[in-house]
């Protein structure tokens, strides 16, 4: 059991320990450069002021297509922050859409790994599935909105202080970040307004900012996308040019894939530690002045690296409550539980998912294991490959919790605790699962 635990922990941080370090480290030179701030009114002027969470769930959704998911939040969870701190609100709803929408994708359109794997052992045409998870998640996007749209407000004033600091901080105009004279006001209160009015950092053109360097020259939106988007495109390199191999070679599934020599320098460069690597070295070279102090640089990373701290352990404690449970086998017990009872065909795959991601919390696992358990019984049910694979993708989404490694990322980020994190992020992930359930139904008469 010890080393389940041990086990667990380390096998989490090795997949995404550094990639959120690495990803709270350029938040933190968005924002202290000006950069975060010039992202988020260029977003707001696209968009339309009142349709940020759309926004953020569309584009989580797109991220999330050939970037896991853990990774894809921490780069864009930034972008969140900024559009709150223009705002001067309704962070936990943007936070909760993006989230959410990079959930649709992860779990229902290759090339991830989940619904890639599934789709190999379960026979489908890959083309199909993409086609169908895109159709399921364009249709249950308005779920994933509504839902942020609702519970957001509700949640906002639990919002963990030190999310609310570093989300809402305002600083004096003219007052060096150095210094370290942060001065912070819940949005909307009698501080907070006074500061929007008088104490605006010069350049943000809105009346609010984060902390950021006194008297630089704010760097463009275009500068500072080049190190989100940098990263996000090598990643997407990576998974795209790594799932055409593999469906060259025949080996959707399996970790038996050897890269070919063509794959392996874009696998190496889209590895998303070496991606993000890159991303905060442009972060630092291309947003900060020139002439900003090695010791400066080396303090604001060594900020970002203690707020990371926290989450690091507990999503790593997550990682060890996940690893328990498979270890014990109830995932295992379960599917087979399921698979020896008369029901619906379609609904075989679809609550062994759910019931395996309930028990062990990945939901990777949950779609592996639900194909898995169901292989040999497409063709006694008279079961469509297609709905197979989308009753296990689908499945696996429901009710995320304490061990699920992204319920960690996502809440911690977030500032949400306990019970409110529940509410929140358990909350939507079920209401798209639920969503997911006529839309199956209808897959299957047509199929």
């Amino acid at each position: 059991m010890v080393d389940a635990v041990t086990t667990g922990f380390g096998n989490t941080l090795a997949s995404i320990g550094i990639v959120i370090g690495l990803g709270v480290g350029i938040g933190k030179i968005l924002e202290v450069s000006g950069a975060a701030d010039s992202l988020a009114h260029a977003f707001l002027r696209a968009f339309g002021r009142g349709r940020e969470p759309w926004a953020m769930g569309t584009v989580g959704s797109l991220v999330s297509i050939p970037v896991f998911c853990d990774s894809g939040y921490v780069i864009m969870n930034p972008l969140a922050r900024s559009i709150a701190r223009v705002k001067r609100g309704g962070y936990i709803t943007l936070a909760l859409a993006l989230g959410a929408g990079m959930t649709l994708t992860h779990h229902m359109v290759p090339p991830t790994p989940g619904p890639l794997a599934a789709t190999g052992i379960l026979g489908a045409d890959l083309g199909a599935v993409i086609l169908t998870g895109l159709i399921f998640t364009v249709i249950l996007l308005p779920v994933v909105v509504i839902y942020a749209r609702w519970i957001g407000p509700k949640l906002e004033p639990f919002l963990n202080v030190k999310v609310k600091h570093d989300v809402y901080a305002t600083v004096t105009a003219g007052a060096p970040e150095t210094a370290g004279t942060t001065a912070t006001a819940a949005p909307g209160t009698p501080a907070a307004d006074a500061t929007a009015a008088g104490s605006a950092a010069p350049g943000t053109g809105d009346g609010i900012a984060g902390p950021r360097i006194s008297g630089a020259k704010q760097p463009g939106a275009f500068l500072g996308f080049l190190p989100l988007i940098i990263p996000l495109l090598l990643i997407v390199a990576n998974t795209v040019s790594t799932a055409i191999d593999r469906n060259a070679q025949g080996m959707l599934a399996g970790d038996d894939y050897e890269p070919s020599s063509w794959v392996a320098p874009i696998a190496f460069l889209g590895n998303p530690v070496v991606a993000l690597i890159i991303g905060l070295v442009l972060a630092v070279y291309t947003l900060l002045p020139r002439l900003t102090p090695r010791t400066q640089v080396q303090s604001w990373l060594a900020d970002a690296a203690a707020s990371a701290g926290l989450i690091l352990l507990i999503t790593g404690a997550g990682g060890s409550f996940g690893m328990v449970l498979r270890e014990s086998g109830v995932g295992d017990a379960l599917a087979e539980a399921i698979a020896s009872i008369s029901l619906p065909a379609l609904l075989v795959p679809f609550i062994i998912a759910s019931l395996v991601r309930i028990a062990q919390g990945s939901g990777t696992v949950a779609m592996i294991t639900a194909a898995s358990v169901t292989a040999p019984l497409i063709a006694p049910l008279g079961l469509s490959p297609l709905v197979a694979v989308m009753a296990c993708t689908a499945g696996s989404m429901v009710f995320s919790y304490f061990n699920d490694s992204y319920f960690w990322v996502v809440t911690r980020f977030a500032g949400l605790d306990g019970v409110q994190a529940i509410k929140g992020w358990s909350g939507i992930t079920t209401a798209v699962w639920l969503g997911s359930i006529p839309l199956l139904f209808v897959l299957d008469a047509v199929a």
